[in-house]
């Protein structure tokens, strides 16, 4: 559907929004008189329901109206270039794209630049159908339409229609499960297409990342108050590791006589690392070991690095046979030299997940106590990522891993029954009615709230790792529908083993292993 025939439904969209909005305006007005409040009506919990309502029904019509903006905008630019003469020359209609410009800055009280962006984003949704139709019926907020345009910067027309196919086309090939764009958060939203973005771009991670690096750089913002700020662009692993470094060091600062908080201690110890007499290891407290990164040897040369973070590495990239991504836990996805230079370098604290050949999924790691060890901790935040709770972007090591179903409910401690929690929420679940969906080996739960709005699991939507030029084995290939074909598994308990179903020989044996080598170490 193009944009011309779609705008009759975006309309009529918004008069039902609209008609919608009345209809509880007029309930909420009679319940507050005491009207039509028959028996067993809990008049307060049915106002409170009204109000969550029309939050949900104005954010969708917020949307409605957006994509009538957008389609505007596109529209009117078209029309000042239709009136453009022929045989106008390029500088007249140059400066006829300039004029439209500046006239919806102004009707929309905007800068130029503001306008101009806006402009851009708004083509680019209302070149990819799909996309524009969520944002028309409301399933998609602004916030996610513009990452939708940020992202798809870059990639060809193709490129652009298969990732909006992948999140919002259900017959698309492999297309994205879990909860739909719309009820993710906007930086959850961001982080699931960027990765699909860097594994799918057609110019490999391993260049742009090249390009990146060179555009390294420090910049400096006075801001109000006596206040500034001074960013960092550097690699990802680089900036994660001095940000674990600053954090753990903060932690071991933390005492009852230290009136600092944690927030407050990062920027501190940062200043006094990059202050002092250029040796980071005698600045804050603690040892190297502690704290996420090694001992600088001299000004301007960056510390082979200890990255104290989960990170998910295909096995023939490790092997260097591929240079498909890896994912840095809190970053993204890194290139595979990146990963490999971790692993060459030594990094004590680097936690290495080899992932299946087939689908690019885990394996469960199982306990059968109530105590949770190291590793199957380890386990649930590198399945889960982040606090599962809806919307929330808590990822920091002080999540916590809770059954949820108790172990005195009948709980059992496995994969199925952990999630990752941080202490605000975990406290939540324990003192309220937001209940948790079960889990799976594979996938964090999703929750349902206390006035029953269900909130889907955010999947991570593993790929198959790409094989080196030669067929994948018979016993590794991926089986239509969820999940990979796998055996039961022999043996109990922190390693299992899991052996194929038939055996194999020759080269299929490096299949075998591949396939078998995908339990984290």
């Amino acid at each position: 559907m193009g944009i011309d025939s779609g705008g009759a439904a975006t309309v009529e969209g918004v008069h039902a929004s609209v008609a919608a909005l009345d209809a509880l305006d007029r309930e909420d007005a009679f319940l507050a008189l005491g009207h039509a409040a028959g028996a067993g009506v809990d008049v307060l919990q049915r106002r409170y329901e009204i109000r969550l309502a029309r939050l949900e029904l104005r954010s969708r019509l917020a949307a409605q109206l957006n994509a009538c903006q957008a389609r505007d905008a596109v529209e009117a630019v078209g029309f000042q270039q239709a009136m453009t003469p022929p045989d106008a020359s390029v500088q007249d209609r140059t400066y006829a794209q300039m004029s439209a410009v500046e006239e919806i800055a102004g009707v929309l009280t905007v800068s130029s630049a503001a306008a101009g962006a806006f402009l851009e984003q708004s083509r680019r949704i209302c070149a990819l159908p799909i996309a524009f139709e969520a944002l028309s019926a409301g399933a998609l907020s602004w916030q996610h339409a513009k990452i939708i345009a940020d992202e798809t910067s870059g990639l060809d027309p193709a490129g652009a229609v298969a990732l909006v196919a992948h999140f919002f086309d259900p017959d698309a090939p492999n297309p994205a499960r879990g909860a739909a764009p719309g009820e993710l958060i906007p930086s959850r939203f961001r982080s699931k297409v960027r990765t699909w973005r860097e594994r799918h771009h057609p110019e490999s991670i391993e260049k742009r990342h090249a390009k990146g690096l060179a555009d390294r750089r420090m910049e400096y913002t006075p801001d109000r108050d006596g206040m500034a700020w001074v960013s960092l662009y550097l690699p990802g692993d680089t900036a994660c590791a001095i940000w674990n470094r600053t954090t753990a060091t903060a932690r071991g600062l933390q005492s009852p006589d230290e009136p600092r908080t944690l927030t407050q201690l990062r920027p501190d110890i940062a200043a006094s690392l990059l202050l002092g007499a250029g040796n980071t290891a005698t600045a804050g407290s603690g040892s190297s070991e502690d704290m996420g990164a090694g001992i600088a040897t001299g000004i301007g040369k960056v510390p082979t690095l200890r990255a104290d973070v989960l990170v998910t590495v295909p096995v023939f990239s490790l092997l260097g046979l591929t240079d498909e991504p890896a994912m840095l836990d809190g970053l993204g996805p890194i290139p595979a030299s990146m990963a490999r230079k971790l692993v060459a370098d030594g990094a004590g604290s680097f936690y290495r997940v080899l992932v299946d050949p087939r689908v690019g999924a885990p394996l469960e790691i199982g306990r059968k106590n109530y105590r949770l060890t190291e590793t199957i901790k380890r386990w649930i935040r590198m399945r889960d990522a982040k606090c599962t709770f809806p919307g929330c972007t808590n990822r920091t090591p002080d999540n916590e891993t809770d059954h949820l179903t108790a172990w005195q409910n009948g709980g059992t401690t496995g994969a199925s029954n952990l999630a990752q929690l941080c202490p605000k929420h975990h406290r939540l679940k324990h003192h309220s009615r937001w209940a948790p969906d079960p889990a799976t080996e594979q996938d964090p739960p999703g929750w349902t709230s206390p006035t029953g709005r269900h909130y889907k699991a955010e999947y991570p939507d593993p790929e198959p790792p790409h094989w080196p030029g030669w067929p994948m084995p018979p016993e590794c290939q991926p089986v239509p529908g969820y999940g990979p074909r796998r055996p039961p598994a022999v043996g109990t308990g922190r390693r299992q083993v899991h052996r194929p179903r038939r055996p194999v020989t020759g080269r299929s044996a490096l299949g075998r292993v591949l396939c078998n080598a995908v339990r984290p170490v």
